[in-house]
């Protein structure tokens, strides 16, 4: 039976390997972080989680816990640099008989530590510096942060009161006592304002204004825009003396679970009937929803659509890309080797908008998404190309509509 004193020191001696590790790959670059990596006992925050496996057919997720796998088995799977699944679908797992889970919603997890670091470096933290954390999760980044700055320096706010009290017992054992909050991150912690930085560990469609207004001029935000159909990319923004924010993409496609306050609705929408809406032939086929670059676009201009494959009654492969919110759509199904037939009906002609924005993409050189930058007002905000004065698309806002134009 493995002793306290040796788990200790084996969870000791793999704090020191992930460090190196992640130090080894360019992303834990500052001693500061270095040293809050090195001390801070992640298996703490995870003492039960799951892991995906790879059967077949439906995702699947097997049980870890110490007593389960063995303690050294779990410290070395708690230690890896990977995400760890904590919860599915809102609802508390049941840890004194964990079975397999398939096909559930994975709703809160401790995040790889690649990116954790990751976004910790580009936070650019200093000494004496406040921050707010949206999104607790686990505890675990917010007791890095407490160990670089100081408890009393550092808030986060956690939506869900189980997963809340998780993490405050986590952070108790550990010594860590934050300001933690239970409520909605997406409207902040106005008594706690102004911070000198906020990040976001959740996906948002749009970056609340109470963040901006909760920061500090000068202050950065940090957070990962996202969608419907994937996630954008990781942005930096800082705040001015009018009230707006602003900033770039970097590098980095952090694929955060989105704010449960802005997911998607259950629903995707009506399937339209054979004969709905009007047909052309077109370029693009389902390939541009999902490919890297022209999948970002396809986000950008149509923000409220999801999309699904599944044949036609006569057999016909079909790709649906569905609006909720306005029952618009469009249909696509090959015609030849290198063209399409669209159909598409609603208020929104969903392709053609994907159309124009992949025209725009392409003229400027197909470029990444560091090229783009993002602009946070109280009334709207939106995303550009280039400069904020350059081709842009508006994100969806509760302020205005969503057909991605600007």
């Amino acid at each position: 039976m493995t002793t306290e004193p040796d788990l200790s020191s084996t969870a000791a001696k793999l704090r020191h390997q992930l460090t190196a590790q992640l130090a080894a790959d360019g992303r834990l670059r500052s001693p500061a972080w270095r040293a809050a990596v090195e001390t801070v006992p992640r298996h703490e925050f995870v003492l039960c989680f799951y892991r995906e496996t790879d059967d077949p057919g439906l995702t699947t997720w097997t049980p870890v816990t110490a007593d389960l796998v063995g303690v050294e088995e779990w410290l070395r799977q708690a230690y890896a640099d990977d995400t760890l699944i904590t919860q599915f679908d809102g609802q508390e797992i049941d840890w004194t008989d964990p079975k397999p889970i398939r096909g559930a919603h994975p709703t809160s997890s401790s995040t790889l530590p690649t990116l954790v670091v990751h976004m910790l470096e580009e936070l650019r933290l200093h000494d004496g510096m406040t921050v707010m954390e949206i999104g607790t999760g686990t505890g675990y980044s917010a007791a890095l942060m407490c160990h670089r700055l100081g408890p009393d320096r550092v808030t986060s706010i956690e939506t869900d009161p189980d997963v809340a009290a998780r993490a405050r017992d986590a952070l108790n054992r550990c010594g860590y006592a934050p300001r933690l909050v239970v409520g909605d991150g997406l409207v902040g912690h106005p008594e706690g304002a102004h911070y000198d930085r906020t990040i976001a560990t959740c996906g948002v469609r749009h970056i609340p204004h109470t963040w901006v207004q909760q920061t500090r001029p000068g202050g950065l935000i940090l957070a990962t825009l996202r969608g419907w159909m994937r996630s954008l990319g990781l942005v930096r923004l800082t705040v001015d003396r009018e009230g707006r924010a602003e900033g770039r993409f970097i590098d980095g496609d952090p694929s955060f679970m989105i704010a449960r306050q802005q997911d998607a609705p259950k629903s995707l929408g009506m399937i339209p009937a054979p004969d709905d809406g009007a047909s052309r032939s077109t370029p693009y086929g389902p390939d541009m929803l999902t490919a890297a670059g022209s999948g970002f676009v396809a986000q950008l201009a149509m923000p409220s659509a999801r999309f699904f494959s599944m044949p036609a009654d006569d057999g016909t492969p079909c790709t649906y890309v569905l609006d909720g919110r306005n029952e618009s759509f469009a249909v696509l199904t090959p015609k030849s080797d290198d063209e399409w037939n669209v159909r598409q009906g609603g208020p929104a002609a969903l392709w053609d908008l994907l159309e124009n924005a992949l025209h725009t993409w392409r003229a400027a050189g197909s470029p990444k998404p560091t090229e783009f930058g993002v602009t946070v007002a109280a009334e709207s905000q939106w995303v550009w190309l280039g400069t904020p004065d350059g081709p842009s698309w508006r994100l969806p806002t509760p302020a205005q509509s969503t057909d991605g134009s600007a």
